[in-house]
């Protein structure tokens, strides 16, 4: 007959499991001590039956004088009757066999010449030295080998991407010198993360060709919670900006922002977009992605799942995977247990703290992502020129020698002037059109900028006449979008 008298945490170790089921064999002599002269009895009693075994889960006996030893070593102990009969750690435990001390040093050299080789490698090329030399004292096993190296610290060690160039190295020289520690901020909105993630799944370009999208991935440190997820061809800034943009409107600013140093991540457009945005942007180390590793753990989540579920999609788009990856965020891992914080990501977001701003306009963000330079007027038709392209500066800005811009570069037809001083937008460039100059008509100059106002000043006038102000406005109010489509010449461009 088998006892089953043992119901043991499966999680609990194996020394502690053993002290239960012995606790369990005797523990009731110990509840209800037998009379004088029956402890022999009972202690025969318990030797004849089965119990399970803790580890194995098989029946298993035990002889009368093991159970009499426990008995005893548990009636001795007032304070942990259950710890004294855990099973006792060995004396060697943790010491590293002894290791032939010539062999030692030829591992010694063999590990600081290859420490990318794998146990297996190291333990192949030092059986190859010392076979027929007698000096070595012969070779040990693979276990004893793998011990020794673990003891001394001698583990495999492997480079980021870029493998042997100069700032892998030291950043593999930093990790073994430095500390690695998990964090979290304590606010929502004190830190987000940002990243791009290559999927492992291809899809067809409207060029023709198969790609894999970038999935540009924003967490909330605090919450984990996914701010915006959205995939795209690229990895450019206008890729990043465009995602970043959408997050800050679902979510609001965050104090800070932690990214690589992609180049998308170094832009001047998000650089000098997040410093007007009051964001502060850190950066982590060269070839060191542990320090971003929330979000590598999202990554995990991305391929694991969502992109598990595509795996037989075999005609998928960019515009489906954004819609199918838009549903996994926010019906399944928005409102799935995260394992660290033990309850959902939109939980914690929506019920911590939050040290977050408002987002402003999207014609504001618009603003904030571009780069700022600086061009020569030209005194002679009041021009600047840009990347190749004349602008027209309006004439009441004549006076200014050197005109400030704002721009991005993937957008050339959104260029404003702005005061280098207060960093406000004074007026908005356009191209020079040189068909409609060549009709000879010339508008009259404008006051300058800042100069006193005459009695021939008017004020300014509405560009668009009040009546077709008018019928814009109560068009707007019915609700219904615009009865046109406009030419898409580049479909991928346009939707972002």
């Amino acid at each position: 007959m088998v006892d089953k008298i043992s119901i043991l945490d499966e999680k609990s170790g194996t020394s502690q499991r053993w002290a239960h089921l012995r606790f369990s064999i005797v523990g009731p002599l110990l509840a209800a001590p037998p009379a004088q002269g029956e402890l022999r009895i009972e202690l025969e009693k318990l030797a004849a039956k089965h119990w399970l075994h803790p580890v194995t889960g098989q029946p298993v006996g035990f002889g009368f004088s093991t159970i009499q030893r426990w008995y005893y070593a548990a009636r001795a102990e007032r304070r942990d009757p259950v710890g004294v009969l855990r099973r006792k750690i060995r004396s060697d435990a943790g010491q590293p066999h002894v290791v032939n001390p010539e062999l030692a040093r030829l591992l010694e050299g063999q590990y600081a010449a290859h420490q990318r080789w794998s146990y297996q490698l190291h333990v192949d090329n030092l059986r190859a030295m010392v076979v027929g030399q007698p000096r070595y004292g012969g070779m040990p096993s693979y276990s004893t080998i793998v011990r020794y190296m673990k003891s001394h610290g001698w583990i495999r060690k492997s480079l980021c991407r870029g493998q042997t160039t100069a700032g892998a190295e030291r950043a593999q020289t930093r990790l073994e010198s430095r500390e690695v520690r998990s964090y979290e901020v304590a606010y929502v909105n004190g830190l987000w993360h940002l990243d791009f993630h290559e999927g492992g799944h291809k899809i067809l370009s409207p060029d023709g060709e198969w790609v894999k999208p970038k999935l540009l991935g924003i967490l909330d440190d605090h919450s984990r919670l996914a701010c915006h997820a959205q995939w795209y061809w690229s990895e450019t800034a206008q890729d990043l900006v465009h995602g970043l943009g959408q997050a800050f409107l679902k979510r609001g600013l965050p104090r800070s922002l932690l990214s690589d140093n992609g180049s998308a991540m170094i832009a001047a457009e998000t650089q000098q977009g997040l410093q007007r945005l009051g964001i502060v942007h850190d950066r982590t180390l060269p070839y060191s992605p542990y320090q971003n590793g929330k979000q590598e753990s999202f990554w995990g989540q991305v391929e694991g799942r969502l992109l598990a579920m595509l795996e037989n999609c075999k005609d998928l788009t960019l515009a489906f995977l954004n819609e199918a990856t838009q549903a996994w965020v926010e019906m399944e891992y928005q409102r799935r247990i995260h394992s660290e914080i033990g309850q959902t990501p939109l939980e914690r977001f929506l019920k911590s703290s939050n040290v977050g701003r408002e987002c402003p306009s999207i014609e504001d963000l618009r603003l904030a992502f571009c780069q700022e330079t600086a061009r020569t007027q030209r005194q002679s038709d009041g021009t600047i020129s840009l990347a190749g392209i004349r602008f027209e500066v309006p004439s009441r800005f004549r006076h200014l020698t050197r005109i400030h811009l704002r721009y991005a570069s993937w957008d050339r037809s959104y260029v404003h002037l702005v005061d280098p001083r207060a960093s406000t937008v004074l007026a908005r460039l356009y191209p020079l059109d040189r068909a409609r100059n060549a009709d000879g008509l010339r508008r009259s100059l404008e006051r300058i900028a800042n100069a006193p106002a005459s009695s021939a000043d008017t004020g300014p006038q509405d560009q668009i006449a009040p009546l077709l102000r008018q019928l814009l406005e109560d068009y707007s109010a019915t609700g219904l979008p615009p009865a046109y489509l406009p030419q898409i010449i580049n479909p991928e461009k346009e939707k972002s």
